[in-house]
């Protein structure tokens, strides 16, 4: 950055924090340079997740874009509504298909409705490569059932080596090899969740009476004897180191508005954690119910 001439200003580590925030969230795409570019009022519109219902029906142009935008040969870059608006009513853009901690990290929400969110585990690396799969396919749905693609996976990992290539047919048409195969990766993926939790430093209670203190203490005209009271001094002590706040307020006063903003993308990132432990529960859950099917199907036979 000396190089360029900055002016000492720009050189310090929040410019480039700045910066770094505008072009990772503010940029829009264009064939030519990967860092995108930057668009006055195409960069103003609020997100709608791109999904299979995305398009009027009449609008078959619209159905083969990929994006709702682009620069094109006009020389401008091009906007398109995914739907006939009301006059008054809000226009939406997609900017891509994101998970739900892809839109907190780049763009600081969360959709409580998200058509491409993923819960990614930790997987092994026999497990990742051993079919065609991309890794990112690999995944768990919010409502803890395992992507079409990992459950392929897990069959084919399960299967002896020297039998995969016979089944593997099966396995890619997402047939169920065997009743005892099943019960296998099932029995797997409730231990590789349990085990994920136990690693998490915090649980979804925990989590649950957080979201609450957080929302109380935004709202409070009383902070400090709230602090106190809330049994979270440890965290949020923690918070304002972090952030490098200092909390400066009287019994009866509300908190500062700069540690409010910070407040507001700690819960949502707490809200964030805390559907993902769900989710894993959910998934346990389910493992749980078709072993047990299984067992009965098994003891029938």
């Amino acid at each position: 950055m000396k190089e360029l001439d900055f002016k000492p200003k720009l050189l310090m580590f929040k410019s480039w924090i700045w910066a770094f925030a505008t072009v990772s969230s503010r940029t829009l795409h264009i064939a030519w340079d990967e860092a995108g570019c930057l668009c006055p009022v195409g960069d103003l519109f609020n997100y709608a997740a791109p999904d299979d219902t995305s398009f009027e029906e009449d609008d078959i142009a619209g159905a083969e874009r990929l994006t709702d935008g682009g620069y094109e040969d006009s020389n401008a870059y091009c906007l398109y509504a995914r739907k006939n608006y009301k006059k008054g009513e809000q226009a939406l853009l997609g900017y891509g298909t994101y998970t739900n901690l892809e839109l907190l990290e780049y763009y600081g929400f969360l959709l409580s409705e998200n058509p491409n969110e993923k819960t990614f585990i930790q997987l092994d690396v026999d497990i990742c490569s051993i079919g065609t799969w991309p890794k990112d396919s690999l995944y768990i749905h919010p409502n803890g059932q395992p992507s079409f693609a990992l459950l392929c996976a897990l069959r084919l990992w399960a299967t002896p080596a020297n039998r995969r290539k016979a089944v593997s047919h099966q396995i890619y048409s997402g047939s169920m090899l065997s009743t005892e195969n099943e019960m296998e990766i099932m029995k797997w993926l409730i231990s590789k969740c349990e085990e994920t939790l136990q690693q998490l430093p915090t649980t979804v209670e925990f989590d649950e009476s957080l979201l609450v203190f957080l929302h109380k203490i935004q709202n409070s005209t009383n902070c400090r004897t709230d602090l106190k009271q809330s049994g979270f001094e440890q965290e949020f002590a923690v918070f304002l180191r972090f952030h490098r706040l200092d909390l400066d307020c009287s019994d009866n006063s509300q908190l500062p508005i700069q540690i409010l903003r910070s407040l507001e993308r700690w819960e949502l990132a707490v809200q964030w954690r805390c559907k993902y432990k769900k989710t894993l529960r959910k998934c346990i859950s389910n493992c749980e119910s078709l072993v047990h099917e299984l067992s009965l199907q098994l003891n029938k036979q």
